[in-house]
């Protein structure tokens, strides 16, 4: 799994630390189908795994893979069957602007600049991007959906086949449509990741068994 790496921070870069004191949402009058804000979570009887920031549903027919860092830190999230992978990432954003139109035109230029090839099109989300992402061995074709909400940008990338082929790319759709949001209160720069974590039972049982591979064997 590609892990995104922290960006240099510019002069652009902006603190997004407005109080939450504003009880009305820009979008509460517009109907949401999802991906959804905590505040608009659907009272349905998905379920789904609690990432913190991220509540990703389980029952979709895809495996759920969770990357961790040695201190036990959620930092990737892939969904996943044999056609193919979505992974997902949260990000801060403005309260009012979104950051879509930007990240489009910058995921461009990188691919452009690796000799991969994309072009933008309107999905059932608004804008998206497809293409072929160069790969060890050859081009890899990807598919990019963002939503920006309220104070969060939600991002998926597809590969493989779910990336060209909208049969193969359903079962990652629906999940993806299902996703809810928990962007928190705490204040952090556009664009930084919203931080996920593992859920309680979880994190203790990787960490009982990182302290259990610790301890010296006897013999």
């Amino acid at each position: 799994m590609a892990l995104r790496r922290k960006e240099k921070r510019t002069e652009q870069s902006k603190l997004d630390a407005t109080p939450p004191w504003e009880t009305k949402r820009p979008h509460e009058s517009m109907p949401t189908t999802g991906p959804y804000d905590v505040a608009d979570s659907p009272s349905d009887d998905v379920e789904r795994l609690d990432l913190g920031a991220l509540r990703v549903p389980v029952d979709s027919g895809l495996e759920i893979r969770v990357d961790v860092s040695e201190e036990v830190q959620v930092v990737g999230v892939t969904m996943l069957n044999p056609t193919g992978q979505m992974q997902l990432g949260v990000f801060a954003a403005p309260r009012k602007d979104g950051i879509w139109d930007e990240i489009r035109a910058e995921i461009k230029a990188s691919i452009s600049s690796q000799g991969g090839t994309v072009s933008e099109q309107d999905g059932e989300f608004g804008p998206e991007l497809s293409g072929r992402l160069p790969v060890p061995g050859g081009l890899t074709p990807v598919r990019f959906i963002g939503v920006d909400g309220p104070r969060w940008f939600l991002r998926a990338m597809l590969a493989g086949a779910p990336a060209l082929e909208e049969e193969q790319a359903q079962p990652f759709i629906e999940a993806f449509r299902g996703v809810v949001v928990v962007r928190g209160n705490d204040p952090l720069p556009v664009r930084e990741p919203v931080p996920l974590q593992l859920p309680k039972e979880a994190a203790e049982q990787i960490s009982a068994a990182a302290e259990a591979a610790a301890e010296p064997r006897d013999g």
